[in-house]
């Protein structure tokens, strides 16, 4: 599932093709996605002009004259920029087609993602209203997750990957945060000293600057803006690599289920 660094590779990508354009029309080929496109969605895009896309946790946010579209890529999904028409292909489910003929093209196999009407305050929307802050933002550092989760018995990998508590870290970037932080994954939140949380915030925020630098991690299915795959896959500590020696003690990594997704660790490094 593209996680925040893909999100942020995309807006980036899309950003310089799509900020100032006027939205010419919605050409929509598939409105079954998670939740099913509005039928008057084209009607509140037509014709108006947008005024920046931004990103809010594994959102993207357009916003345009008359309100803002809340975009999410679902777990396979990704958009494409065209610069002159060309026929769709399977699971392309719909088209922004901005003016003078440039094209953002949605693809989504799985059709898990979403294309809403946010209208004029997205940020009371109930999918984005309770996302906690940024944590390549100022209000995110080790006293704030300390703060939080101090007395807290859940284990620190669930509590970093919970959305109202931190925005958008996914299960690549948790597990790689937390090897680098030195903090095993099923170790309780309220069992960490306030020094270890700020390892543990300035981890994720490196690994989240890396792999946005790098265009993200393909696993599967994601591809930038441009059509790339991402590389920070080429960069992973322990993600994925159970059996394989430790990057810094060489003891054999593990993978066990932990906050029911497969959760990479060095048993001897965190603890």
């Amino acid at each position: 599932m593209p996680e925040l660094p893909e999100v942020e590779t995309t807006r980036r990508g899309l950003e310089p093709y799509v900020s100032g354009r006027r939205i010419e029309t919605l050409a929509i080929r598939e409105r079954r996605l998670r939740q099913p496109i509005p039928g008057d969605l084209e009607n509140h895009l037509r014709g108006s002009r947008i005024t920046s896309l931004r990103r809010r946790g594994k959102y993207l946010l357009l916003d345009t004259e008359h309100g803002t579209v809340l975009i999410h890529l679902g777990m396979s999904g990704s958009l494409r920029v065209l610069a002159t028409p060309a026929p769709a292909g399977p699971h392309e489910h719909y088209d922004l087609v901005l003016e003078r003929g440039l094209r953002i093209r949605y693809r989504d196999p799985r059709r898990f993602g979403l294309l809403l009407w946010a209208g004029a305050t997205p940020e009371t929307h109930p999918l984005i209203a309770r996302i906690g802050p940024e944590p390549l933002g100022d209000d995110f550092d080790g006293a704030y997750l300390f703060r939080l989760g101090h007395t807290r018995r859940r284990c620190i990998k669930a509590f970093l990957m919970d959305s109202t508590a931190v925005a958008g870290v996914g299960n690549i970037y948790a597990s790689e945060a937390l090897f680098r932080a030195g903090i095993h994954p099923a170790r309780a939140a309220g069992r960490i000293a306030a020094s270890r949380y700020a390892r543990l915030a300035q981890a994720v925020r490196e690994v989240l600057e890396e792999a946005i630098t790098q265009g993200g991690t393909t696993l599967r299915d994601f591809v930038t803006a441009a059509g790339r795959p991402g590389y920070f896959q080429l960069q992973l500590k322990v993600y994925g690599r159970a059996g394989e020696p430790c990057p810094r003690c060489a003891t054999p990594l593990r993978c066990s289920r932990i906050a029911q997704r497969a959760s990479y660790f060095c048993p001897r490094c965190q603890h």
